[in-house]
């Protein structure tokens, strides 16, 4: 009687242990972040994020409507608010400035379920997730059905399914902006609206009858500089390269009367 009775201990003892080793196990799964976690949806084209979002409801993000990268006004087309901060492998130290990224919800009531799609404009510093997209609120609100942004927007920290797609602005040439700061001897130019991948790796300069290029370099987000130890010879013409490595020239883009703080539209586009 005494063994039977030692028996059901040890077997009471096993259920128990067993139970708490599933409950710890099930726990785990319950985390809102696992950087482990495989990166692919069961739809091979579509990877898993989450997304938050800040600013104003109908916003473009930061108040000032820029952010890390240095674009201006992306409240207004071609960006119309359509933006993102991303974590690192998204930003990728800046040159993640200007890639574009279909998004989609599809767990929570209020998501359509449809494709968006956003611009990398922007850095965030405080990931939930491997992949993490903090969302103006414009776009995390793109995300719903009709009628039932506020509710979407209310939902928090929600999955989503994101991909690369190629950056498309009809009727945009690139646009070189001189930053302010700049003087005959250093220049920073922002570089914006290049289709296809939409980033820039590498920006090099080319002085008025030189005919070599100098390599510029990140200053940050989509600011690329040019610390000379000489006067400049305007105009200047311009060579970017983007992450596939495809380069465009654009020749004598920077007048020789440029001035700081304006844009210079050219003729190339991707």
């Amino acid at each position: 009687m005494a063994a039977t009775s030692s028996s059901s201990s040890s077997t009471v003892v096993a259920l128990a242990a067993l139970l708490f080793l599933l409950l710890v196990t099930c726990g785990s799964c319950a985390r809102p972040a696992s950087f482990n976690a495989s990166d692919f949806t069961a739809d091979p084209n579509w990877e898993a994020a989450r997304a938050t979002w800040y600013g104003a409801p109908t916003g473009a993000g930061p108040d000032d409507d820029g952010g890390a990268c240095g674009f201006k006004n992306v409240n207004l087309p071609p960006f119309s608010a359509m933006t993102s901060c991303g974590n690192e492998p998204l930003f990728k130290d800046g040159k993640g400035c200007g890639s574009c990224y279909q998004i989609r919800c599809q767990n929570h009531p209020a998501c359509s379920g449809n494709p968006e799609t956003v611009i990398i404009t922007d850095m965030n510093y405080y990931p939930v997730a491997k992949y993490h997209f903090d969302l103006s609120g414009t776009a995390f609100g793109a995300m719903a059905k009709p009628g039932r942004t506020d509710e979407l927007r209310h939902a928090g920290i929600i999955d989503i399914q994101f991909k690369r797609v190629p950056c498309n602005y009809p009727g945009q040439k690139v646009t070189f902006h001189i930053e302010e700061g700049s003087n005959p001897v250093y220049l920073a130019v922002l570089v914006e609206f290049e289709d296809g991948d939409g980033d820039v790796v590498q920006v090099d300069l080319m002085e008025a009858n030189s005919g070599s290029w100098t390599p510029m370099r990140e200053s940050w987000g989509s600011i690329w500089r040019l610390d000379s130890g000489h006067r400049l010879a305007a105009p200047f013409s311009l060579r970017i390269t983007n992450e596939s490595g495809k380069t465009l020239v654009a020749n004598q883009v920077i007048p020789a009367n440029w001035v700081p703080n304006t844009y210079y539209r050219s003729i190339i586009q991707y």
